[in-house]
């Protein structure tokens, strides 16, 4: 069996999963170059319909995942209780940069995100 990537997001400012929250998952080149691999918006649970790689596309790198959080929070100001925000927002995009260092392994890179703050793990 092949490993695989997966995420999920958490609004932790208003206690809700980051639905439609774009993400950009991006494979970085011994030289350091960026390539973007996808773009993909969160489901309603803050998670992806597929893998970020599925089976077949993972292998070993350093790859880097944009959160858009700053969209995603614009698009809910003023609704369930969250705050208008300024401009420019203090979080936009938050870049996730991590290596895959077993091909056999599932990786999974939650992001808990508020508007001034973020974390992020290795998962389960």
């Amino acid at each position: 069996m092949s490993g695989f990537l997966t995420t999920h997001v958490l609004d932790t400012a208003n206690g809700l999963p980051a639905a439609a929250l774009e993400i950009e998952l991006a494979r970085l080149t011994e030289s350091g170059e960026r390539s973007v691999i996808k773009t993909v918006r969160t489901n309603g649970d803050g998670r992806t319909d597929e893998p970020l790689l599925s089976q077949t596309e993972f292998e070993t790198g350093v790859y880097e995942i944009v959160f858009s959080v700053g969209g995603y929070f614009a698009g809910i100001s003023g609704s369930s209780g969250t705050p208008d925000l300024p401009e420019p927002p203090f979080l936009d995009r938050v870049p996730v940069r991590f290596g895959i260092a077993d091909a056999e392994a599932h990786y999974h890179v939650p992001l808990l995100a508020s508007p001034y703050s973020y974390s992020t793990y290795r998962g389960s």
